[in-house]
């Protein structure tokens, strides 16, 4: 048998309304046999206590379908395993996931079989584990038929003795589990937990012995940009569904509007919130997401403007515009060119400048280059950054997001105290021996050791390294910046952890100066921001190259003295 899960015209589908789901069921018994099961709970929070086949529309069907059409009974094996879903909040996803789990349930033929929902929160535990409950106390059938455990928070077969499972990872341990079905909600969660991976592992490693069964994520948007495995399963799950990787095992349904309604702004317009809401018109009000839309627009910080367009429109969180954001944020995405590495911007500068910036052992360690491009006298920018372990320690919140920069290869997670600033001394050596680098600039402030380890690799002196004054007095450099990448004149290489600090910088008005600090930024990370700052400091004085080849050779015009 032969099939495919991707969805390459995904993007007409879902502005007409059809269905993102591009191919028939592979076993049409099965998937109709579960559907009727499916159709026949009943939502009993919603007026009138209707079932899912009077109260839901195609859509959720047409997933209903696909997951347990792929069962192929004579074989007891099922060909597709994974399962993706993104969709705005209060589309009744947590009811559909308890609907989805009991039908597993009640059509599962192994004995003792575990079943389990993992949520990050008990709370959202809750929102999946009383819905089932209630679908069952709502019919006698079922009643008889299943056991509920409201303490317990699971629903036991009686026949089969298969248990349904709930489980809160804030409160209860996945080890051990043995389940065959796997529902993950709110994936979005735990993308910001530094364990979810070998979480989710242990959560879903039964399926090795258990050909029949699967795993399904559900996710609204992540209120911060994506991170750590909600990140990894979002990117993968896009990738299947436009054809880029060829899994036939996997399946993403994903509700996003298009880039190019993205870049225009069409997410704004009310007469497109179905887009990412299929259930509007159900659970769904389009009037409320119109007003709550409008106070947004309203407000004069706009602040949380973005995590209500994620929430609600599944707009992805990139740079965070706050209204005390920076103002280079808004230019940042526009000057990028993503394929330029350092060894690309080093063989282009005529003349190159480093700034570095460091904190204490829970913050990073930034290095940033800036060269100027001989022919166009643009500034091209590269950075790198450190961290100790303890970082990711102590910074709990942002240890996913970390281990996603070390990933990239934009962060090095450093072990032995003293080893990032031997690898910052040696990279800044590397960069010397091209004969471009004019100076390299440091916050005053506790510099002793990087200048130490940069001296023994003979690059000393007051007219190489300089101390850049911190606080308003860089607030030419701040504003330089700004300029140059609202007029194009300034370019990067799109890292993540830029973007990230970027975003997280805070602005505070100091007279005619502006004035961004670790302080007023507070948790969120600055340190590749701030050595870009110095870096451009020492640009704005125009320096000449230190060696290094003639201007004319790599223009093609050599001039001999005879």
């Amino acid at each position: 048998m032969q099939w495919s899960t991707a969805c390459r015209d995904w993007e007409r589908r879902i502005v007409e309304g059809r269905s993102l789901i591009a191919f028939d069921p592979l076993f049409p018994d099965e998937a109709e046999a579960a559907l009727a099961v499916f159709k026949s709970l009943r939502i009993v929070d919603a007026p009138g206590q209707p079932t899912f086949g009077e109260a839901c529309d195609e859509w959720v069907f047409d997933f209903v379908r696909a997951i347990f059409g792929a069962y192929d009974h004579g074989t007891a094996r099922r060909l597709i395993r994974e399962f993706f879903l993104l969709i705005s909040k209060k589309n009744s996803k947590s009811t559909i996931a308890a609907g989805i789990m009991l039908t597993a349930l009640i059509r599962n033929w192994r004995f003792s079989a575990e079943l389990l929902i993992l949520a990050p929160t008990l709370e959202i535990a809750n929102n999946s584990y009383k819905p089932a409950a209630d679908m069952v106390r709502a019919d006698p059938e079922l009643d008889a038929l299943l056991h509920i455990q409201d303490n317990f928070r699971q629903i036991t077969h009686r026949i089969t003795g298969a248990v349904l499972k709930v489980v809160a990872a804030d409160t209860d341990t996945v080890g051990g589990k043995k389940a065959a079905f796997v529902l993950i909600d709110e994936l979005w969660i735990f993308g910001k937990r530094p364990n979810a991976d070998a979480m989710l592992r242990e959560a879903t490693g039964g399926l090795v012995s258990r050909p029949e069964g699967f795993v399904i994520y559900l996710s609204t948007q992540s209120d911060t940009p994506p991170a750590g495995v909600f990140k990894a399963k979002l990117d993968y799950f896009r990738a299947v569904r436009d054809g880029d990787v060829e899994d036939n095992k996997s399946l993403g349904v994903i509700y996003e509007f298009p880039k190019a309604m993205i870049a225009a702004k069409a997410y704004l317009v009310p007469a497109n919130f179905y887009i990412t809401n299929p259930n509007i018109g159900r659970s769904v009000d389009r009037e409320w997401i119109e007003g709550e839309l409008v106070k947004e627009l309203g407000t004069t910080g706009g602040g949380t403007l973005q995590t209500f367009l994620s929430k609600h429109l599944n707009i992805e969180i990139g740079l965070n515009l706050r209204n005390d954001r920076w103002a280079g944020v808004d230019h940042w995405d526009a000057a990028v060119e993503p394929e330029m590495t350092l060894s690309e911007l080093l063989d282009r500068a005529e003349v190159v400048t480093i700034g570095i910036d460091g904190g204490g052992l829970d913050d990073l360690f930034g290095l940033a280059v800036i060269g100027r491009e001989a022919e166009t006298q643009r500034w091209l920018h590269w950075s790198k950054s450190w961290a100790y372990e303890v970082a990711l320690e102590r910074r709990k919140a942002e240890a996913a997001r970390l281990q996603d920069f070390a990933t990239q290869g934009d962060l090095v997670i450093v072990k032995r105290l003293g080893d990032d600033i031997e690898e910052i001394a040696d990279l800044v050596a590397s960069i010397e021996e091209t004969g471009k680098l004019a100076q390299v600039g440091l916050d005053p402030v506790g510099i002793g050791a990087i200048v130490d380890a940069m001296a023994l690799r003979g690059i000393e002196g007051a007219e190489r390294i300089h101390g850049i004054s911190q606080g308003w007095k860089m607030s030419g450099a701040i504003k330089t910046l700004e300029r140059k990448l609202a007029d194009g004149t300034f370019v990067h290489c799109g890292q993540p952890i830029m973007a990230w600090a970027v975003a997280n910088a805070r602005v505070e008005p100091k007279g005619n100066a502006v004035t961004i600090t670790k302080q007023i930024s507070g948790s969120g990370k600055i340190d590749p921001l701030m050595a870009t700052f110095n870096a451009a400091a020492l640009m704005s004085r125009n320096p000449a190259a230190i060696g290094g080849p003639s201007v004319y050779e790599t223009r093609g015009i050599l001039e001999v003295e005879i």
